[in-house]
């Protein structure tokens, strides 16, 4: 496994957070861009392990736990789980590290915090890959995501939650092998008392609503076109059910030079250790 250090650090409302941060292990490289990596909604850290072996020969990557995930606090107010708490806590973490400038690298609502987090302070953002989202969400997954976040029965053993997650992302992942999906499990529960329970605070789900109305801020469109000079890479999963073509294209009219790549046989969304992202991470990011 891939090294890094654990960061700790406290948010406004004064709830202990946790990162991981992987030094660039590139002695050649002096003053290497920091890469922000943020996950989607059920998810934490450990889905950026794969990235970041790759990436920290090169970069600095700072891969975070949103409040109510992993490592970081559970938030004792569930109102607080929202896309623009989360942003504060970011801008909190890059402060207290004294970073004025990164590339984020943002998986479903991590995406939608890159958007965010660009139209607040341009300036700090150098560039960002979008991974499986865009101004608007396709209903279809959105409904399928609010069916089972926050809904789903607690496992007694590994094999059940093996058996959960292929349930659950069967679509998303369909060539996955054996050892994958309990690779994929070990990714998203952790173990107490010798049972796996899910990594997040099932509360997650409770701004979200009944029909998933409030998962995301209103309207993101306006904030996509004022954010359209800095450069981006947008991942789509050739199956997702998140983003749709029609809005990577929309995206691309308002954006001529958006990069844009598909992963083969992947839903929403790619966990971009797939080639195909790989490869067009590599060449979008040996531009800076």
């Amino acid at each position: 496994m891939t090294e890094f250090s654990d960061i700790w650090y406290h948010s406004a409302d004064n709830l202990r957070l946790y990162a991981r941060d992987y030094a660039c292990r590139d002695n050649a490289v002096k003053n290497p861009h920091t890469v922000l990596c943020m996950h989607g909604l059920t998810r934490n850290s450990a889905d950026f392990a794969g990235l970041a072996a790759h990436l920290c020969q090169r970069y600095r990557l700072l891969v975070v736990d949103q409040r109510g995930r992993g490592r970081s606090d559970y938030d004792p107010v569930s109102a607080n789980y929202t896309v623009l708490t989360y942003v504060q806590d970011m801008f909190t973490l890059l402060d207290q590290l004294g970073l004025e400038r990164i590339i984020t690298v943002g998986t479903s609502m991590g995406g939608l915090m890159s958007f965010l987090m660009a139209a607040m302070q341009s300036a700090r953002i150098r560039a960002m890959v979008i991974n499986d989202v865009g101004p608007e969400l396709d209903p279809r997954g959105l409904a399928r995501i609010v069916a089972y976040v926050g809904k789903l029965p607690p496992v007694a053993d590994w094999d059940q939650a093996v058996a959960q997650c292929r349930e659950v992302n069967a679509g998303v992942f369909p060539d996955f092998s054996d050892r994958q999906w309990l690779d994929f499990a070990r990714g998203i529960y952790v173990e107490r008392d010798g049972v796996p329970v899910l990594a997040h605070d099932p509360a997650i789900a409770e701004p979200m609503g009944d029909d998933g109305a409030s998962a995301v801020p209103p309207d993101l469109w306006p904030v996509f076109r004022g954010i359209a000079e800095i450069p981006m890479l947008v991942v789509r999963g050739e199956a997702s059910d998140i983003l749709s073509r029609a809005c990577v294209e929309r995206m691309r009219a308002i954006k001529p030079d958006l990069q844009s790549v598909t992963v083969p046989r992947r839903g929403h969304a790619p966990l971009l250790t797939e080639p195909a992202a790989l490869q067009a991470i590599d060449t979008f990011l040996d531009q800076f």
